[in-house]
């Protein structure tokens, strides 16, 4: 998968045929990405649409994940000339993949202004910080929670906590899903706050609410 820069998602490993899931994540930062291209010549397109998208089996691409495999059995720090090494070349890789790869990659503007509440709506399940959702938007703190308030006349975080409270509980009462299943996906943290506020919400645990469900 390819996630260009300030796209959300989330993944969710789970094992198959009893085999461990193993997941490699290479993170392009904006510092790499300059270094990368003050030595490279491109030639930008129009500027890309910004999507996620599945990246095809291709042998440059399983041959560049098997050789970083084995780096996660050493002991020690993997030494920083290497790091730089294997950035680089998956940077050539994406490249040789893809021609519109340069206008992603060296696109560093920040985003544009757009709705709060549709962005809101679609993306409330994410655990980001309230500056993070303000700037995702296009906006400032002070703006984002200004516009916010005349939106929803109510502050973020107390939206926020109760959006994804609403959700976890059609989630355990209506899905019959385990609140250890469901906290992380909704937001949360760590297992004990969320029931912690859960119970306040409702008056009753995750794990009561399950039960009750699965008796009638």
């Amino acid at each position: 998968m390819f996630i260009p820069r300030n796209q959300l998602a989330s993944f969710y490993k789970y094992p198959k045929d009893g085999k461990l899931c193993k997941t490699i994540l290479i993170t392009l930062t904006k510092k790499r990405l300059r270094e990368f291209y003050t030595t490279e010549d491109f030639t930008a397109t129009a500027k890309t649409q910004k999507k996620i998208e599945g990246l095809e089996n291709h042998p440059l691409l399983n041959s560049l994940f098997d050789s970083i495999e084995p780096y996660f059995q050493l002991k020690e720090k993997l030494p920083e000339r290497i790091i730089s090494l294997k950035i680089e070349e998956t940077l050539t890789v994406l490249r040789s993949l893809d021609q519109e790869m340069d206008s992603i990659l060296t696109d560093f503007s920040n985003p544009d202004k757009i709705s709060v509440e549709d962005f809101m709506e679609q993306n409330y399940l994410f655990n980001l910080p309230i500056d993070k959702f303000a700037y995702l938007t296009g906006r400032s703190l002070t703006t984002f929670k200004r516009d916010f308030k005349k939106a929803y006349s109510t502050s973020p975080q107390k939206w926020l906590t109760q959006k994804r409270l609403d959700f976890a509980y059609h989630q355990i009462a209506r899905k019959q899903r385990k609140p250890s299943e469901v906290y992380l996906e909704t937001g949360f943290e760590n297992l004990s706050h969320f029931s912690h506020v859960f119970k306040k919400r409702f008056g009753s645990p995750p794990s009561n609410v399950l039960k009750q469900k699965a008796c009638r």
